[in-house]
């Protein structure tokens, strides 16, 4: 009774913000940016990806509270803050963030860089040389496309495309009509690139670069002959990137989608960034432009779009980024030549990208040349118009094989490569549906119907991540092939669903959202409570993307109270707050960030001393549960479990990219402090390069 009541008493301050959560994920990403132990062209890599988080930060998650404040809203979320608080605690977070940024950027990594001959020539070090090619740069590359937008009540202001590179030029003198302007904008074409590499003859280092920025700044005045150009300041506007679809309304979700992805470009602004030379009235107009407020203005010391600094990265300079890294192949999927063989055998998992994408590969390209497959079934969420995958897909629709594929059109920011996709699949002759109307499919599927002597046979793959050949190679997951027929059945049974919207009994081995997932996952926290409780066996180890949804919380908080030992490691947002006393004092929260981007979701409890094993494309939170159609797959083999669990013991073990979430809910970076250094991602490749292909999937015959 006391804990309960405890439990009330500290319930508001077990949770963070969610956005306030996500935002400091960011800070980690941006701490890998400063250290320097890490390459110097990775370290600016990771800037880039901090500043293409933030984009999509307020594109989204910003774009969302400002709606609430919008209209009106008051209501207070589990942490006790209305939208407006919200909103005031992100955009100060967010300002001291991009402070730090620009700070790294200007005093640490240009300077790194220039040491080690990647230069950004500032328009005072050019040479004569070098302003003489930049002038004929501008008058043969730059001035033919540039059209400058004077602001009179006969030109309003230009509509401006979501993050796109604009300048805004303060102007004196008349015009060819004697009309006097006294602001114009050029918008910068997003085809022109923002790192404009100079040539060897007047380079004076091998990889001498001028920003775009500078090129316009330099010879804006030749846009407005006749006038004088007084003042040029960059800026860029971020807007909403929701798409809106009725869902009552729709009768083609593939056209509706299509038909929204042009307002995207064009939404509601929710964020300015300006050169911070910009005098205050202009920054003051261009807010009243874009009805944003001072808080969402961000004056900036350096180009407003770093992440185009990417393009560096492509600079032929391996020893300043990390060492490659060629995954293994396990030579157990090529054992018998035959894929299907091979997974008859044993049930196959493969961990990526320490593991090659290759097999599933494999497994679709045979699939769609083998006479004796009759069908293939797949979710598609993000894998690229142009990817092996769909490659594979099309080849087996054009053999005649019996082809269903489930693309996801409304995958943030991938909608019009999905579209185009579908559409290249719908004219191969595949079947084409796009999910469900109100639910995003998200489940990770291949299913495979293969005519064998006895009869029809089923193939599986289920994975925790896309089916992208690309970031195979860039995000940590895991994927199992098996024949199990349990678990086949239960596969075709969400393909019913998702395609003829039949309803299906619960699955005998998967959990499904939005069905099954949430109770199942509630019930064995508390089962494993019940465990604590009796004496018997317990704990929970769990690996997500983000931990968000109140109730497994709560019951969480309430295994805790009970005594079960929690370890969670949680790569981006944790509303839940471990170690604080009487609530959570046995919930161990860490956050890994490193080369590879954690993302396989992995569920296990002890059970009793009977383990469950679990991998999902699921994370915690309410849109996985109720608002997605999610699987999670038991992984059953005794040997693959304990790989799995091996791999878990690792990263509970790293003191090198661990960041430890405390009980106020700042994150505690680990270092070894004179103990042997653990880096997961750098023990995980040397296993992958020390384990001979055979021998990667040995011993995991049985299904347990």
């Amino acid at each position: 009774m006391e804990k309960s009541a405890r439990m009330s008493l500290t319930e508001p301050a077990c949770y963070i913000n969610q956005w306030l959560s996500l935002i400091n994920f960011n800070a980690r990403v941006l701490a890998q940016a400063q250290d320097e132990s890490i390459p110097l062209l990775e370290r600016l890599k990771f800037l880039c990806i901090f500043s293409t988080n933030m984009d999509e930060f307020f594109e989204v998650r910003v774009a969302s509270v400002m709606q609430r404040v919008a209209l009106g809203a008051t209501d207070a979320g589990p942490d006790g803050m209305q939208p407006l608080e919200v909103l005031r605690a992100v955009s100060a977070r967010a300002h001291e963030l991009v402070d730090e940024q620009y700070r790294l950027l200007n005093d640490a990594l240009i300077p790194a860089l220039a040491a080690e001959g990647i230069r950004f020539l500032r328009r005072q070090e050019w040479s004569r040389e070098q302003r003489a090619w930049v002038e004929s740069y501008f008058r043969r590359e730059l001035l033919p496309i540039l059209s400058p937008l004077a602001l009179d009540p006969a030109h309003p202001f230009p509509r401006i495309l979501n993050k796109s590179l604009n300048f805004i030029v303060s102007i004196q003198g008349q015009d060819a009509f004697g009309r006097s302007i006294e602001f114009a904008v050029v918008q910068a074409p997003r085809a022109l690139p923002r790192l404009v590499r100079l040539p060897p003859e007047v380079a004076g280092g091998p990889d001498d670069f001028v920003f775009l920025s500078s090129i316009i700044h330099a010879h804006v005045a030749e846009l407005f002959p006749g006038m004088r150009a007084h003042g040029c300041y960059q800026f860029r506007v971020t807007r909403d990137s929701e798409l809106f679809v009725d869902e009552e309304e729709v009768d083609d979700l593939l056209r509706a989608v299509q038909g929204e992805l042009p307002s995207r470009r064009y939404a509601d602004a929710v964020r300015l960034e300006v050169a911070d030379r910009c005098p205050s009235d202009m920054a003051r107009y261009l807010l009243d432009e874009f009805e944003l407020s001072e808080r969402d203005l961000y004056q900036v010391p350096g180009p407003v779009n770093i992440n185009r600094l990417m393009t560096i990265y492509e600079v032929d300079r391996p020893d300043l980024k990390y060492t490659p890294f060629m995954p293994r192949v396990p030579g157990s999927l090529a054992r018998s030549g035959s894929v299907f063989a091979d997974i008859r055998a044993q049930d196959e998992l493969l961990h990526h990208p320490y593991d090659s994408f290759m097999p599933v590969l494999e497994f679709l390209r045979q699939a769609a040349a083998d006479p004796q497959v009759m069908a293939i079934k797949q979710t598609l969420y993000r894998t690229g118009p142009d990817s092996a995958v769909v490659d594979a897909l099309v080849d087996a629709a054009r053999a005649g094989k019996e082809v269903t594929v489930v693309v996801e059109v409304r995958a943030r920011f991938d909608e019009a490569d999905n579209i185009d996709l579908a559409t290249r699949l719908q004219r191969a002759g595949a079947h084409v549906v796009y999910g469900i109307v109100g639910y995003k499919a998200h489940a990770k599927l291949i299913l495979v119907v293969r005519r064998a002597d006895e009869g029809l046979r089923h193939y599986v793959h289920l994975g925790t991540g896309n089916y992208h050949p690309r970031t195979a190679r860039l995000y940590e997951d895991y994927g199992l092939f098996t024949c199990d027929e349990a678990m086949c059945r239960d596969v075709h049974n969400v393909f019913l669903q998702l395609t003829s919207l039949g309803k299906v009994a619960a699955g005998e081995k998967l959990l499904q959202s939005p069905f099954t997932l949430h109770r199942a996952i509630i019930d064995k926290i508390e089962r494993e409570a019940a465990h604590a409780r009796d004496g018997r066996p317990s704990g929970i180890r769990a690996k997500l993307n983000s931990l968000v949804e109140p109730q497994v919380i709560q019951a969480l908080y309430a295994a805790s109270q009970a005594g079960v030992h929690i370890d969670l490691i949680v790569r981006s947002m944790c509303c839940l707050r471990p170690g604080i006393e009487g609530v959570s004092d046995n919930i161990h929260v860490r956050s890994i960030v490193g080369r590879f981007l954690e993302h396989s979701r992995v569920y296990y409890f002890e059970n009793g001393g009977d383990p469950e094993l679990y991998c999902a494309s699921a994370d915690w939170m309410q849109r996985n549960f109720f608002r997605r159609v999610e699987v999670a797959f038991p992984v059953e083999a005794p040997a693959l479990r304990r790989r799995i669990l091996d791999d878990m013991a690792l990263y509970l073990a790293d003191n090198t990219q661990a960041w430890v979430l405390e009980a106020d809910g700042s994150y505690r970076r680990l270092n070894p402090d004179g103990a042997e250094p653990v880096n997961v991602q750098d023990r995980l490749m040397q296993q992958a390069l020390e384990t001979p292909p055979a021998a990667a999937s040995a011993s995991a015959s049985g299904r347990g």
